[in-house]
């Protein structure tokens, strides 16, 4: 009997082990930690919960980390789960900070929920910045 019992708890163990892993993308926080984003396993299982797509978010954080941006994981979910683009809302944020161009995360999160193209605004206003500088000369 002890010898089942022995067995029973590897199986058990495994099974925890296997279901843990199941909920929690262990490879992404491993991913994400080497891109020097700080996201705890924690927050990896709550969007898994929350339905977030954990692959978009830290993907997202990681582009977002290397162009020098500081964005929360809160605030890509929340914009996520409003139904915003949250790649998209990243690209016209790096080109506006490579532009010098001063918006936050809110301002080009509410441009992309009003269903603006937010890559073509961040564009524009680096157009209508230029000749305003050609302008001055």
């Amino acid at each position: 009997m002890e010898d089942y019992t022995a067995l029973i708890s590897v199986i058990g163990g495994i099974l925890v082990i296997l279901m843990f892993l199941y909920f929690v993308p262990v490879g992404l926080w491993i991913t994400a930690r080497f891109s020097g984003v700080d996201l705890k396993l924690i927050e990896l299982l709550f969007m898994k919960i929350r339905r977030v797509p954990p692959q978009v978010i830290v993907q997202s954080m990681i582009v977002a980390h290397k162009a020098g941006l500081k964005v929360s994981t809160i605030s890509l979910e929340t914009h996520h789960i409003a139904g915003g683009n949250v790649e998209s809302v990243i690209k016209a944020m790096i080109m506006a900070n490579m532009s010098n161009i001063d918006l936050t995360f809110e301002q080009v999160a509410r441009l992309d929920l009003a269903g603006e193209d937010v890559f073509e605004k961040v564009k524009q206003l680096k157009e209508s910045a230029s000749l305003k500088n050609i302008n001055t000369f």
